[in-house]
């Protein structure tokens, strides 16, 4: 009984003989993870590499209402009536003014005029949208043809190209020790002839015409403004500049203006005298830009030469025109 009693009890419990089931849906969530990663990190990459003009015309197609763009109509995404059943409702029109109308007839033109109105700003986006790509292209190709001519690409300092409200502007900035024109003349120097042919040959890339500004710094003439000036100057520089834009091969009608505004415009606005100031601009027009200014072009004033229609015409109550041109004088 003593050595039983000594004796170790061992108790061996038998596990039942089962597979262990790794899950692996932790790596579809790691995948799906990096893969929003990149679509971000991309997604940010492109947004650096768009201008301000691009983002903002991204920007404003996005915020337009989903049900709107989808099916349009006039309770597709705001109900102006004030009752939603049938009969006779108040409306607010598009002017804000308050009115009755039966339901049916009103209701349907102004759902049509809607309709046709968002589909109208919708198309305008899409071409305003398409115009801001053509003329980032064009930037890329002009900046393209300058780095790789080498006679020019010592001279890209003194050329900028830019955005603005009036479409892709080119600036060739004159410099102290490398002048664009012969001092006080119109006469362009070859390096200067050079960068406009360049520029000439590639603006015929896109459809869009273009406006020559040329503009002085404020040195004044010994004769000061009553002779030859900064304006004459700043015009014929222009003039010279649309001259050896068009031996570049650029089509003589896509030249819109060519102006001189003398020292109006200075880039340096601290120091008017900086030599700096002196540069001419092109500008490559977008369509807003180009409409508005032919617009201008065809407003004109219509006179009647006859005496009759002079006093009725009159600014001044009882004068004739003759009698107001006189007044004038």
């Amino acid at each position: 009984m003593g050595r039983n009693r000594d004796r170790k009890i061992v108790v061996r419990h038998v596990m039942p003989d089962c597979k262990v089931h790794r899950s692996g849906a932790w790596k579809l969530a790691y995948a799906d993870f990096m893969t929003a990663m990149m679509a971000f990190f991309l997604l940010m990459w492109l947004l650096t590499m768009e201008t301000t003009v691009q983002v903002q015309g991204v920007a404003d197609y996005f915020k337009q209402p989903l049900k709107l763009t989808l099916w349009s109509g006039d309770r597709s995404a705001v109900d102006s009536g004030a009752l939603k059943a049938g009969g006779r409702d108040v409306a607010i029109d598009r002017q804000g003014d308050t009115r009755q109308t039966d339901g049916r007839i009103d209701r349907a033109a102004h759902s049509a005029q809607r309709a046709d109105d968002d589909a109208t700003k919708l198309q305008s986006g899409n071409i305003a949208m398409q115009e801001q790509v053509r003329l980032h292209d064009l930037q890329i190709k002009l900046m393209a043809a300058l780095q790789a001519n080498p006679a020019l690409r010592q001279y890209k300092q003194q050329i900028r190209i830019d955005s603005t409200l009036m479409g892709l502007r080119i600036e060739i900035v004159d410099s102290q020790k490398r002048p664009m024109f012969a001092t006080a003349r119109d006469t362009v120097e070859p390096y200067m002839r050079d960068i406009l042919r360049a520029i000439g040959g590639t603006l015929n890339s896109v459809p869009n015409r273009i406006i020559v500004q040329g503009h002085t710094d404020a040195v004044p003439y010994p004769d000061g403004e009553k002779g030859y000036s900064n304006w004459e100057l700043s015009t014929d520089r222009a003039n010279a500049s649309r001259r050896e834009l068009i031996a570049g091969g650029l089509d003589t009608g896509k030249v819109m203006r060519v102006l001189g505004l003398a020292a109006t415009q200075n880039l340096n606005k601290a120091d008017p005298l900086d030599p700096e100031n002196r540069r001419i601009s092109i500008i490559v027009l977008n369509k807003k830009s180009e409409m508005a200014l032919m617009q201008d072009d065809t407003s004109t004033t219509t006179t009647v030469p006859d005496d009759a229609a002079g006093a009725r015409n009159s600014p001044l109550p009882g004068l004739t025109v003759p009698a107001v041109a006189a007044a004038r004088r």
